[in-house]
């Protein structure tokens, strides 16, 4: 299917997806691409959702975890979720191939707790959902396993 929009052309823009492709201003890219509104879009080896793990999803995300609070163990009750530094990613769209289907929580856990949102949907559904909030200006990073 082909998109359209009236995107500034300075930005990566998801411009058509099909059967195993996704097109980022207007260059074809099979398997899975991870990529944000700027820089580059990087094609990974990663083609099933098993392989995707929290350090991968850190990685696409542009984000790490901090090293270990040695007076964790001293405090009680769950640790609260970090806050992401100015300018980091927002949200994190996972698209998933042909269906929705969901990462485990040992997946999505570490990520969400360094104050990024992570969104799991059908690849197709997560090309337009990036389109639209890179559109608004928000800070978003789309994983896109091919459909």
């Amino acid at each position: 299917m082909k998109l359209h929009s009236d995107s500034n052309a300075a930005l990566n823009t998801v411009t058509a997806y099909g059967d195993g492709y996704i097109e980022v201003n207007q260059k074809r890219y099979e398997g899975t691409v991870t990529f944000a509104p700027e820089g580059d879009v990087v094609s990974l080896a990663i083609m099933t959702l098993p392989e995707i793990t929290a350090e991968v999803l850190m990685r696409a995300a542009g984000v790490t975890a901090p090293a270990p609070d040695p007076f964790a163990e001293l405090e009680d009750g769950p640790q609260a979720p970090r806050i992401a530094p100015p300018g980091s990613t927002e949200v994190l769209l996972v698209g998933t191939g042909r269906q929705q289907r969901f990462l485990r929580p040992e997946v999505v856990g570490p990520v969400m707790m360094l104050g990024v949102g992570v969104e799991v949907m059908d690849t197709q559904a997560a090309a337009r959902t990036y389109n639209i909030l890179m559109a608004e200006g928000r800070r978003v990073v789309a994983f896109l396993l091919p459909s």
